[in-house]
């Protein structure tokens, strides 16, 4: 498994198939992903360390460790964690493409408009 590094932290792939995806994502301190959305798949997030806090659709929905949220496709969400240690979370992708070039980012802290 290799890691993808990102501003914000990084991931790693542990399935990918042509049904899903699946991503362990760990986000350090202080730090959150992207405003963004997808058109051809959606994301169901389940925390495994850490609190986090998700965004969706303009609603802040805090998250603690054994805690899920969907994200349907089209809707605009991101994830921060707040906490002093890293926070990571498992992220199950399903839908037709699963490829980076889906994402539509609104709002990004590291320039990536």
């Amino acid at each position: 498994m290799e890691k993808e590094c990102r501003p914000w932290g990084y991931y790693e792939v542990l399935s990918d198939a042509t049904d899903h995806k699946v991503k362990r994502i760990v986000v350090h301190p202080g730090q959150r992903l992207s405003l963004q959305r997808h058109q051809q798949r959606a994301e169901h997030w389940f925390v495994i360390r850490g609190g986090a806090i998700a965004t969706l659709d303009g609603t802040d929905i805090n998250l603690g460790i054994g805690q899920v949220i969907d994200i349907a496709r089209g809707a605009w969400h991101r994830i921060r964690n707040d906490g002093t240690g890293d926070m990571a979370f498992i992220e199950i992708q399903t839908g037709e493409y699963f490829g980076e070039d889906d994402i539509e980012r609104i709002a990004d802290d590291y320039g990536r408009i």
